[in-house]
């Protein structure tokens, strides 16, 4: 049971709780059970992944910015996916709280979650 909760408590504080448990597990020499390095490793990366668009959309609007025409249908793109509409939430924040929902219920009930592109990833390098 502790598993399922460091697993859901990884995705939770985006990775923190992981990297924690990392640093126990090295320091009292114990191997991690495939389970929980499974979503310790598919937490990590989707944080970097998040981080990485993120940086890469932030450059390609400040490039964009520069062109007269562009610049207008750029920015209403931006505001229709950042801006609230439902309770506060944006249609990217939407996408990430129901991608953060179903991580933390697969984990809490012990089963490994699959993102299509980024679970063959972690299954490659981690194993089942």
């Amino acid at each position: 049971m502790i598993e399922r909760l460091v697993a859901a408590g990884t995705y939770v504080t985006m990775g923190m709780v992981g990297f924690v448990w990392l640093i126990i597990c090295a320091i009292t020499k114990s191997n991690l059970r495939p389970f929980l390095k499974y979503h310790i490793f598919q937490s990590f990366f989707l944080i970097m992944a998040l981080f990485l668009l993120n940086v890469f959309v932030g450059f390609v609007v400040s490039i964009l910015s520069f062109i007269p025409f562009i610049n207008i249908l750029l920015y209403k793109i931006l505001f229709f996916f950042t801006a609230p509409m439902i309770f506060g939430f944006s249609v990217v924040n939407a996408f990430i709280l129901i991608l953060m929902v179903y991580l933390v219920l697969t984990s809490l009930q012990g089963r490994y979650s699959y993102i299509p592109w980024i679970s063959n990833i972690i299954d490659s390098n981690v194993g089942r």
